[in-house]
C-alpha cells in the first residue's frame, strides 16, 4: 500500500547528478541575466531554438512528424512546436509558462526636474511590495520606437561600467510622521516610485531653459540613442533590479535572482522541448506575456492567439480537410501543464501556510490542483483522472514531485494561466517550482527543483497519459 511521503531531493543523490544539476543551473542563471524582459526572453529563446533546428512556421506549407517550427507574436510570445507522430487533430501536449515579471514601467511622459534633480515617474506592473524597490540599484531595459519607426534597444545599468538608477527612500531620522504611521502597502505609495536619473546641470547658461538638469539628461540621451522627449510616448521602458543571478547559501544549493516567477518554468520547458525526440503527440512550449496583470491584451493568454497558432498547425497538416470543429476537437483532447511557481514554505512566516499542504524547496516539481481565492474563486480545478495520470508517469520515471497550495484558505491566494487553458476544455494543472520571496526583487529557488522541472517537462511531452 502506497504512503504519502514527499522527500528532499538532495538526500542520497550521487555526485554525477549533482554535477549535472550545477551545470544546468549555470545555464539557467545566464538565461535570467540576459532575459529580464519579455522581448529579451523571446530573442534568447529563438536564438537557441534555431540552433536546435526550429524554423519559422512561414517556411512550412505542409507539416509532417518531426518538423520543428516556431511562432512569434509581437515579440512577446514564443510558441515552439515539434509535430508528433499522431495527427495534430488528436491533441497536443502544452507546457505554458509566462515570461513577464513584476517591475516598474516608465510612464509615457516620465521626466521632470525638482530641486535640481532629474527624475522619472513610474507605474508599477504586477503585484509588488513597493517598499522593496527603494534604495536599491535598478537597471533600465526596453525599447524606444521613434515616430519614423526606428527601434532603439536600451539597457542601462547591467554592465559594471554603467550607471544605475534608484528610488530615494526617507532616512529613519525623519520618517516618523511621513512613513511609519502608514500601513505596509503605503510605506511607499505608487506615485512615490520615482527614480533619480541625473543631477548635473548643462554646462552653459541659457535663460530660456528652466530645467537645466533635465535638459542635460535629454541631451545625453539624444547624443547616444538619437531619441527625444516625445519618443518616450512610443516606448516600452522598465526598471528591474540591476545585477546577475547568484548562488545563495554556503552550500550553494539555491539560486537568487529577479524574475524567477516565471522564467524558472520558461527556461526548463524550453530546454525540455529542445531535448526530446519526435513525440507521439505534438509538443508545444508556449511562452506567454501579461500573466502578472491578468493575462489581458493581445499577448496575454486571454487573447485568442492559442487558437490562432493551433489553427495554423492544423491547416498545414490537414490541408483542405481542415474545419473549425477539428480545432475545437484538438484542443478538447489536449493536455497542458500551466507551468507556474508556488509559494514555498517560509520558515519565518509559517503561520500563513497549511504546512501539510505547502510546497518546500528541494522537494521537486509542485503539482497544484487548484489555485484561486477563498473558496477556489477564479481557479481551474484539475480533474482527478488527470492528476492520477501525472502521478503515474512521474513515479514511473522517478521524477521527484510534491503537491502544494498557495497558503491557508483565507490568507489570500492567487491565480495562473490555467483557467484560460481550461476554457478550451484542455486538461490542465499547475506544475512548477516552489519559491521563497516570490514577487520580490530577489526570489529564491532550489537548484534541485530547477533540474527536476526540466526532467518532468520532458516526461510530460513524451509519455502516454
Amino acid at each position: 500500500m502506497d504512503t504519502l511521503q514527499y522527500t528532499n531531493g538532495w538526500l542520497n543523490i550521487e555526485n554525477d547528478r549533482i554535477n549535472e544539476i550545477n551545470h544546468f543551473c549555470e545555464d539557467y542563471k545566464h538565461f535570467l541575466n540576459i532575459g529580464k524582459t519579455e522581448r529579451q526572453c523571446v530573442k534568447a529563446s529563438i536564438k537557441e531554438a534555431e540552433q536546435h533546428g526550429f524554423r519559422p512556421i512561414a517556411e512550412f506549407e505542409q507539416l509532417s512528424a518531426g518538423d520543428k517550427v516556431y511562432f512569434i507574436n509581437r515579440n512577446k510570445n514564443v510558441v515552439l512546436t515539434i509535430v508528433g507522430k499522431r495527427p495534430i487533430s488528436e491533441g497536443i501536449r502544452f507546457v505554458v509558462s509566462h515570461i513577464d515579471s513584476p517591475r516598474l514601467d516608465l510612464k509615457p511622459n516620465p521626466m521632470y526636474e525638482k530641486n535640481e534633480l532629474a527624475l522619472m515617474r513610474t507605474h508599477y506592473y504586477g503585484g509588488i511590495k513597493k517598499y522593496q524597490w527603494a534604495s536599491r540599484p535598478l537597471a533600465l531595459h526596453g525599447v524606444v520606437v521613434t515616430k519614423s519607426g526606428r527601434t532603439v534597444d536600451i539597457v542601462i545599468g547591467e554592465d559594471p561600467q554603467d550607471p544605475v538608477f534608484t528610488i530615494p527612500d526617507l532616512l529613519p531620522h525623519l520618517d516618523k510622521k511621513v512613513q511609519r504611521e502608514r500601513n505596509a502597502a503605503e510605506v511607499l505609495k505608487g506615485e512615490e516610485l520615482q527614480i533619480i536619473v541625473g543631477s548635473v546641470p548643462m554646462a552653459f547658461e541659457d535663460e530660456k531653459i528652466k530645467d537645466k538638469v533635465k535638459h542635460h539628461i535629454l541631451t545625453k540621451l539624444h547624443e547616444k540613442y538619437e531619441i527625444s522627449e516625445p519618443d518616450f510616448i512610443s516606448a516600452e521602458l522598465m526598471l528591474v533590479p540591476a545585477g546577475d543571478a547568484r548562488d545563495v547559501g554556503i552550500d550553494q544549493g539555491l539560486v537568487g535572482a529577479y524574475g524567477q516567477d516565471d522564467r524558472i518554468c520558461a527556461y526548463t520547458s524550453l530546454e525540455a522541448i529542445f531535448d526530446i525526440p519526435t513525440p507521439e503527440q505534438t509538443a508545444v512550449c508556449f511562452l506567454v506575456d501579461k500573466e502578472e496583470i491578468g493575462s489581458s491584451g493581445a499577448t496575454g493568454l486571454e487573447s485568442r492567439y492559442l487558437e490562432y497558432f493551433t489553427g495554423e498547425l492544423l491547416v498545414r497538416q490537414a490541408g483542405e480537410k481542415y474545419n473549425d470543429q477539428m480545432l475545437r476537437r484538438c484542443l478538447w483532447n489536449s493536455y497542458a501543464l500551466s507551468s507556474d511557481v508556488n509559494a514555498g514554505l517560509n520558515p519565518l512566516f509559517e503561520s500563513v501556510h497549511d504546512a501539510q499542504n505547502a510546497s518546500k524547496l528541494g522537494y521537486g516539481l509542485v503539482l497544484t490542483k487548484y489555485t484561486g481565492h477563498g473558496g477556489k474563486a477564479g481557479s481551474n480545478d484539475a480533474d482527478a483522472e488527470y492528476v492520477a495520470s501525472l502521478r503515474r508517469i512521474f513515479d514511473d520515471h522517478e521524477i521527484t514531485w510534491q503537491t502544494g497550495l498557495l497558503g491557508k484558505v483565507d490568507e489570500g491566494g492567487g491565480g495562473t494561466v490555467a483557467k484560460y487553458l481550461a476554457h478550451y476544455g484542455i486538461n490542465t494543472i499547475d506544475a512548477g517550482a516552489a519559491l521563497l520571496s516570490m514577487h520580490s526583487p530577489f526570489e529564491l529557488s532550489s537548484k534541485f527543483d530547477i533540474y527536476e522541472l526540466y526532467r518532468a517537462y520532458k516526461t510530460f511531452y513524451t509519455q502516454a497519459l
